[in-house]
């Protein structure tokens, strides 16, 4: 609580968290199991590696790893898109990032609404990946005017939140009592129905024009359609999901394994086929698949210049294989991955020195002891060789367009492959937030510099270069 009285949108948002996962743990509950799963593979990964733990530790982030998760909803207008942005401001979460998925054979354009400064991403790192459904890439107009018309009939929020949410904007915060039942309020915005909104047979026209386009027209909300907890080590949640029942992904999206991770590794395990009554049925006796365990592995944050060898590398990778990543071409998908992505440094120092990764500095007991040496290093540089200042990448909390694309199609199934030839449209999607988003590249940039600023605080020197 602040001198006003209102609880922080941090916490907030970490309870919001906590009551998201509960809820999807009793409605899917494998989710349950992949987290005994990450739990156990993370323990093991810190006592066989304690040069890992330390560095968790030294980050920080040692003490966020078990609620580490990011969410994924998918909204069908712009007034949803806007209201979501409002409810996720209350928990202190901001759009970072424009991801355009329909070069992939994804109907959609979305952003990541998350928490923006390191302090408040230690408090809670959750995000929630939110996508848009772009109605003018379904080509049948009746079709199209169809689900316009069943979305502007839906109201995905409850009055309550509505009020909660123009409380908070007119008086700058929330007291406890309010907190408490707007998680209450907003978790309900994203609970899975059984019911759908939609007779079978336009639920069968909506899912044969794009399956995503049915999941996201269909039902009365934006159902989370998966959580994804933070794994150390993901090859070793894709090997042991078997043994637990699950059956994961083919391919695990993201770069190949290495030394040193950079960005982002997920994989996840098949969608649910579940029952949904339709509105012209008695009973659930229709199905729908749509919901799914993600779990994900996170490295260094690129600088543009990391970005684009990356980026060059794993196109080069596609263009070999000629074909999208599947079951049947995993071990060869994954031998060009190593192959290409040898032109990629695997160590911190070299990621450093060419500029390729952001990184957080730290002032070590050597540097604070040393503050009074009338001859002492100046520079960034010579701190870190006289071991005053040490240094730790910047931990990637954003997205990869492909990565997506890859998780939502292994889930859609191969059919659903589409190819749209329309262009990025991040204007329009701004209209639609009634915001622009931010630059993700800039965020990684502040928080480095700050880090700097604060060694040379901390240090008694000038600002350092």
């Amino acid at each position: 609580m602040n001198d006003q009285g209102f609880v922080s949108p941090d916490e907030i948002r970490a309870q919001f968290s906590r009551a998201m996962s509960d809820m999807y743990k009793s409605e899917v509950p494998l989710y349950g199991t992949l987290l005994d799963l990450v739990a156990e593979t993370n323990k093991k990964v810190m006592e066989d590696s304690p040069e890992i733990a330390e560095h968790l530790r030294w980050t920080g982030e040692i003490s966020r790893l078990a609620m580490e998760r990011h969410g994924a909803i998918r909204v069908g207008t712009a007034e949803e898109l806007a209201t979501i942005r409002r409810l996720f401001a209350v928990m202190g979460m901001q759009p970072v990032g424009y991801y355009d998925l329909s070069p992939a054979g994804v109907p959609v354009h979305s952003t990541a609404f998350r928490a923006v400064h390191e302090s408040s991403l230690q408090v809670s790192p959750f995000r929630v990946f939110t996508s848009l459904l772009r109605l003018e890439l379904i080509e049948n107009p009746e079709l199209r005017e169809l689900a316009s018309h069943i979305l502007a009939k839906r109201n995905i929020f409850t009055p309550r939140v509505k009020e909660l949410i123009a409380k908070f904007e007119a008086k700058g915060g929330l007291g406890e009592a309010d907190a408490n039942e707007f998680v209450k309020e907003a978790l309900e915005t994203f609970r899975w129905h059984t019911q759908a909104t939609v007779t079978a047979a336009e639920y069968n026209q909506l899912h044969d024009q794009h399956r995503l386009i049915a999941d996201v027209v269909a039902f009365k909300g934006p159902h989370i359609n998966h959580l994804t907890p933070r794994t150390l080590d993901i090859d070793q949640i894709q090997a042991g999901m078997p043994k637990c029942g699950i059956t994961p992904k083919a391919v695990v999206e993201g770069p190949p394994r290495r030394r040193c991770p950079i960005l982002l590794r997920q994989t996840s395990f098949k969608a649910l086929q579940e029952k949904v009554a339709f509105v012209d049925q008695d009973r659930a006796e229709g199905s729908h698949t749509a919901r799914f365990g993600e779990i994900e592995q996170r490295g260094a944050a690129l600088t543009p210049k990391g970005r684009a060898l990356y980026d060059l590398l794993l196109n080069a990778t596609r263009d070999e294989l000629k074909e999208f990543p599947s079951e049947h071409n995993a071990k060869r998908y994954n031998d060009l991955l190593e192959k290409y992505f040898k032109d990629f440094p695997d160590s911190h120092e070299e990621m450093r020195k060419q500029g390729l990764a952001f990184f957080r500095y730290f002032v070590t007991e050597k540097g604070i002891a040393a503050r009074s040496d009338v001859v002492r290093p100046r520079t960034l540089d010579d701190l870190i060789s006289a071991g005053h200042v040490h240094f730790e990448p910047l931990v990637y909390e954003d997205f990869l367009p492909v990565s997506a694309a890859g998780i939502f199609q292994s889930n859609l199934g191969d059919n659903a492959q589409v190819s749209y030839e329309i262009t990025s449209n991040q204007a329009g999607f701004h209209a639609a937030l009634e915001a622009p988003v931010l630059n993700e590249l800039e965020l990684y940039a502040a928080t480095q510099r700050r880090s700097i600023l604060e060694c040379a605080a901390t240090l008694q020197l000038p600002p350092l270069v």
